[in-house]
């Protein structure tokens, strides 16, 4: 981890139910420098502490199942939450996706409302609602997303095997989500749990539908060295790289493969850490349905033309 990264205290990642750093096309999410989390109640509430510099409103791509605008809410952070999260004093936040019920120089601090989340064009149909969170450093304009620092949820995700079958447990107009893989975990478990490549390394991002995802790191285990070849099902689906600009766990450039259910191609699994029952693969499929209950086998395999959804 690089000492300019932000490392969001595990106080602050409990509060949400699921978290992604990679399962977006945008470059912030590329690099590790954004990070998403997902409330579960529509509820778009800080992750940080500070004081609203701005709140604007942006356009945001045409998408028909999309509001037509999206927002920003800039924060200036306190020298407190800087100091817990390893981040230089004067660090601004960037949050998205809320409609913003808050203005500039209200205070807010961790958990408090800033408004209902949005659905907005920046991501996939597929994708629930959440607060897209980055950072910008002293100084910076903080309108601008790049140029974000790296950032990281400090604490660990458990890797749970899978088989690569489940059933149905719900679905949408592009996606399904499966009841697995299951976790071993006792009554009343919180803690955040992904699916694990064959290596036993949690993986994140959109397998392989974005160019590139991720890692989480997992307690107690070493983070996969830079140039490791990560699998799944015994298909190669990745290799994990480390750089200096790097947050945290390493990136992972996906291989050219495409992801089967029950034989037949579908776009990808869009993966995140999550918690309680929470877990389980979603599996993008917007020209596939499956019905409520139906048995699926996720299969990976080589592909020549792998799908790559861009920014667009």
């Amino acid at each position: 981890m690089t000492d300019a990264t932000v490392a969001l205290p595990v106080d602050v990642v409990e509060r949400y139910e699921k978290f992604s750093r990679f399962n977006s096309p945008y470059p912030a999410h590329d690099r590790g420098h954004a990070v998403d989390l997902y409330p579960g109640d529509g509820v778009g509430r800080s992750p940080v502490s500070g004081t609203v510099r701005e709140v604007r409103t942006v356009g945001c791509p045409d998408r028909p199942y999309a509001a037509a605008e999206d927002h920003l809410i800039v924060v200036d952070l306190t020298d407190e939450w800087c100091a817990r999260a390893g981040a230089p004093s004067g660090t601004v936040a960037r949050i998205l996706h809320v409609i913003p019920e808050v203005a500039p120089g209200d205070r807010v601090a961790v958990g408090d409302a800033l408004g209902p989340t949005t659905r907005s064009g920046f991501f996939g149909q597929w994708v629930d609602d959440h607060v897209h969170l980055g950072f910008r450093p002293p100084d910076a304009n903080p309108l601008r997303a790049s140029g974000s620092l790296p950032v990281a949820a400090d604490l660990p995700v458990e890797p749970v095997a899978w088989d690569g079958t489940g059933a149905v447990v719900e679905r949408g107009p592009t996606h399904v989500v499966l009841d697995g893989p299951r976790r071993t975990a006792s009554v009343g478990d919180r803690s955040f749990a992904a699916l694990a490549s064959d290596e036993g390394v949690p993986l994140d991002g959109g397998l392989t539908h974005y160019a590139g995802g991720g890692t989480f790191e997992a307690a107690g285990e070493v983070p996969a060295a830079n140039g490791t070849t990560l699998s799944l099902f015994g298909a190669e689906v990745g290799t994990a790289r480390v750089d200096n600009t790097d947050a945290g766990a390493p990136r992972v450039e996906w291989a050219p493969v495409d992801v089967l259910a029950n034989g037949e191609r579908v776009t990808g699994l869009s993966l995140f850490a999550a918690r309680g029952d929470r877990f389980g693969v979603k599996v993008v499929c917007p020209d596939r349905e499956f019905e409520i209950g139906e048995s699926v086998t996720v299969d990976v395999i080589p592909s020549d033309d792998p799908i790559r959804l861009g920014v667009g």
